[in-house]
């Protein structure tokens, strides 16, 4: 209540503490890693991977936050967008290993452009035919989403074979760039140019465009914003194609990171994805993000000091946040 008896709105505090953790975790990591250059380069690769993670798990949190979706499916999106990267390249072979950055980068791009169509094509069938009769159902979610990721590894198999399939990144992103005595591998830098830009992108969108305010809404109270004359439904399918076209993105960087395709890519990426998603706090975009980051650099510094506890850091690190905040980093409210 202000002094003229008016009611005032109540500010609400931004929470800082959970940004802080990665820096933290790095300036732990630093002096057991003992060597600037090392651990500068361990924290760029951290960082790239993290990138990467985000952009494939940022499509899963959207889905789950905006629509309430568990779609354990999310992972064939990722081997599928991968895999129509793969089948193109040879015929942009010659553009990919030229010494033109300008034709490596379009070559990359249009890669990127197949995989995002296929996998938003792919992604508005599979919302109609498996996830429209199961909404509000999250058990049924969970079981028909797992039987599509098995159907779709498994056609992969019959088409491909259960062989590996070389992604090589393009000439001009190969290589380190050197500073000093820190070797960063360019590739690394890019992925995360791409991270950071697809986050500012769905942060602008979500709030700060119409769209972005009518699919929150609806989030919120679906039968007003009908009532006010707009299709719900359709912001909501788009929302599920948008979150399967960052899987298929996702997809193909992973396979570059990599530099190779598997049919079981998508399963594989899916443990890190789930545990991202946890610890960011179900639905929350910039929780993911922050969650990405963490557990990415987390394993590159655990990789390196004890190569044995790699494998279990991230469950410890999830296992640790939770004990801190059993919501995650940044609960959406209304779960």
């Amino acid at each position: 209540m202000t002094a003229r008896g008016e009611l005032s709105l109540p500010v609400q505090r931004r929470d800082f503490v959970p940004v802080l953790l990665v820096p933290l975790v790095a300036l732990i990591a630093l002096p057991l890693i003992g060597s600037p250059s090392t651990w500068v380069t361990l924290t760029v690769a951290g960082l790239a991977m993290g990138m990467i993670i985000f952009i494939v798990a940022s499509g899963l949190t959207l889905v789950f936050g905006l629509m309430d979706v568990l779609n354990f499916g999310h992972g064939a999106f990722i081997t599928v967008g991968a895999y129509a990267a793969g089948a193109l390249a040879p015929l942009l072979a010659s553009s990919l290993r030229a010494d033109s950055m300008l034709l490596n980068l379009l070559a990359m791009l249009a890669l990127i452009g197949l995989a995002m169509a296929v996998t938003a094509v792919l992604g508005y069938a599979f919302e109609r035919v498996i996830i429209m009769p199961v909404y509000g159902q999250h058990l049924k979610q969970i079981l028909v989403t797992v039987g599509g990721l098995i159907v779709a590894e498994q056609l992969i198999i019959a088409v491909y074979g259960p062989v590996q399939i070389a992604l090589p990144v393009p000439t001009a992103f190969r290589g380190s760039v050197i500073i000093g005595d820190v070797a960063i591998e360019r590739y690394r830098l890019i992925a995360v140019v791409i991270g950071l830009v697809i986050f500012a992108a769905m942060l602008l969108i979500l709030n700060r465009t119409r769209i972005g305010l009518l699919i929150r809404a609806g989030v919120e109270n679906g039968e007003m914003v009908e009532a006010l004359g707009y299709h719900i439904r359709r912001l909501f399918v788009g929302v599920f194609m948008a979150g399967s076209a960052l899987a298929g993105l996702g997809g193909v960087m992973w396979g570059f990171y990599r530099e190779a395709l598997t049919p079981g890519m998508g399963m594989d990426v899916m443990v890190l994805v789930f545990i991202v998603v946890v610890i960011g706090g179900l639905g929350s975009v910039g929780g993911c993000f922050i969650g990405a980051l963490l557990v990415a650099v987390t394993a590159n510094y655990t990789g390196f000091l004890a190569p044995k506890l790699a494998l279990g850091s991230n469950i410890l690190l999830m296992a640790l946040i939770l004990l801190w905040r059993s919501r995650g980093l940044y609960p959406v409210a209304k779960r």
